[in-house]
């Protein structure tokens, strides 16, 4: 009988010159990276892939009172994942939504659902299908943001490589996709927000804006960074009635996560739960993976009156992950 291999290597270690499968990430989304090979999947909220050792979800849906009636509302990476999700909070609380991807089924499939599951009343989604690892597709999504009264940037993406390996052009293209394309849009947006005295920026960071872990360095180096915009903005936008904040979540059920925890499991000869608990979640208290909607629900916070005094600060959702 085949010795049972124990507990899987942590993924962010290379086991020899080639990696198989690369280690899921805290908030990085397919999004920019390629079309979704799934679209109109949206984020799993019931797959069978574990990580619920404690228990489902404990946030129930839209538990934050927002109306953003009225306002208009755009988010990167809006075809899937969290941005999907905090699409479709947004546009539940009223808001006119501006949804920006590189994947144009995911975005036609994200205004099917706004219109099945918030009625005809409810404003059409207008879609942006835009690279934004591309000079003109930088200068669309800024041209996109002016008028927004809420500003979310989620589009992300991921590649593991130790540092001496890591492809220069890819480390370019992560740092335009996580902080140029969040800093063009915030640009693009601000002069409206100051007009009227009143703005809401919420980026999409990551617990890697906060920690660091080794053979991530592009996607490391864009979070701190994205970190440092946001501070910024935050102190030249305070006496304008504008808040901007970073969301810092730990591994999230999306897509791409639910397609690697498979994988992982399949290379190492263990079970999905045991992928998660053990590798995913070594670092986190709670061992559960969150959810995208729970996501959206702290942007919603964000937005609301009662987060005004809010700016400038990181928001995690780590599971006391960064309580070590």
């Amino acid at each position: 009988m085949t010795p049972h291999p124990g507990p899987a290597p942590h993924p962010d270690r290379p086991a020899g010159p080639s990696r198989t499968a690369p280690h899921p990430d805290p908030a990085a989304e397919p999004s920019e990276r390629a079309p979704r090979p799934d679209p109109a999947a949206g984020p799993s909220e019931t797959a069978s892939h574990g990580g619920r050792p404690t228990g489902a979800s404990q946030a129930a849906p839209y538990s934050i009172a927002l109306d953003l009636t009225g306002r208009t509302a755009l988010v990167t990476g809006a075809a899937s994942g969290i941005g999907r999700a905090c699409a479709l909070r947004l546009a539940a609380a009223g808001a006119r939504l501006r949804a920006v991807d590189l994947d144009p089924e995911g975005l036609d499939s994200l205004a099917r659902e706004a219109a099945r599951t918030l009625g005809p009343s409810a404003p059409p989604v207008a879609v942006h299908p835009l690279d934004l690892t591309d000079p003109a597709g930088l200068d669309a999504a800024e041209r996109a943001a002016d008028g927004a009264d809420v500003l979310v940037n989620a589009a992300g993406r991921q590649l593991v490589r130790p540092v001496e390996q890591f492809p220069p052009e890819a480390f370019r293209s992560m740092l335009t996709l996580m902080l140029e394309a969040p800093f063009r849009t915030t640009r693009g947006a601000l002069p409206h927000m100051y007009a009227q005295g009143w703005g809401r920026i919420v980026h999409i960071s990551s617990v890697h804006g906060l920690r660091a872990s080794a053979y991530k360095s592009a996607y490391v180096a864009a979070k701190h960074g994205l970190e440092g915009l946001s501070k910024t903005t935050a102190l030249e936008a305070a006496g304008h009635g504008v808040t901007v904040n970073c969301v810092n979540p730990s591994y999230v059920r999306t897509p791409l996560v639910e397609r690697q925890i498979a994988d992982q499991a399949a290379a190492h000869g263990i079970p999905p739960e045991q992928v998660v608990t053990e590798v995913l979640l070594a670092d986190s208290a709670v061992k559960r993976l969150l959810e995208p909607a729970e996501v959206a629900e702290a942007v919603a916070y964000l937005c609301t009156p009662a987060a005004s005094f809010v700016t400038g600060s990181a928001f995690p959702l780590d599971g006391a992950w960064t309580a070590h």
